[in-house]
């Protein structure tokens, strides 16, 4: 996979959002149309299940030389060979986790990025070494429908002031994205707004397109 840093658009493989779609043919279709990072996301699959769907998707990627992150599931992410494991403020920060190196060996390939939704939290996560973190959600998104949004405002705060990869999430569509790219952001998570569209590789080109 390309460097983090070169990163822009970060797409999904969600189980919610599938609709009976195999997730390698949803993974292909996100390839096809130029993500440049790929998360397999099962909330309500268990882990069985999921690690079935990753080394499914897994192949599809690297064909594409895009980089796979998987959800919440460390143990599967390293089962895998994934690039990333991507975890919430709960599964790292009140599971007892402080830093990064925690979760990694010396020689581990295997990145780690975080959520997070304040400005302090964002600075707690840099500090543990996350190598990108996640900004959101920024605008209300049934992906995470009791999420609080948190605006624009953390956008132009990270900006300003996060120096690491970081990525906005949260209801960004073809609607918002200008928006959100005036603010500051130059990486997009994008999830619904590309997986319930008709043309999966074709709306995922039009974000691709819309970030430069």
């Amino acid at each position: 996979m390309k460097p983090l840093a070169d990163c822009k658009l970060y797409a999904f493989v969600d189980t919610a959002y599938l609709n009976g779609r195999a997730p390698e043919f949803v993974a292909q279709q996100l390839c096809d149309g130029g993500a440049d990072l790929i998360q397999l996301r099962a909330k309500n699959s268990s882990p069985a299940e999921t690690q079935r769907m990753a080394e499914a998707i897994a192949p599809v990627l690297r064909k594409a030389n895009i980089g796979l992150v998987i959800n919440d599931h460390i143990d599967i992410a390293r089962a895998v060979g994934a690039d990333i494991c991507h975890l919430g403020q709960e599964d790292f920060f009140d599971a007892g986790h402080t830093h990064i190196s925690q979760l990694t060996s010396a020689n581990s390939r295997l990145r780690i990025g975080l959520s997070t939704h304040a400005s302090a939290q964002a600075e707690r996560a840099i500090a543990a070494s996350a190598d990108y973190i996640a900004i959101g959600p920024i605008y209300a998104t049934g992906t995470k429908p009791t999420a609080k949004p948190v605006t624009l405002e953390y956008v132009r705060w990270a900006a300003a002031h996060v120096k690491v990869p970081w990525f906005a999430i949260g209801g960004i569509n073809l609607q918002t994205i200008d928006a959100v790219l005036e603010a500051g952001a130059k990486r997009i998570c994008v999830v619904s707004a590309i997986l319930n569209a008709p043309d999966v590789a074709k709306a995922c080109a039009e974000f691709r397109k819309r970030l430069g």
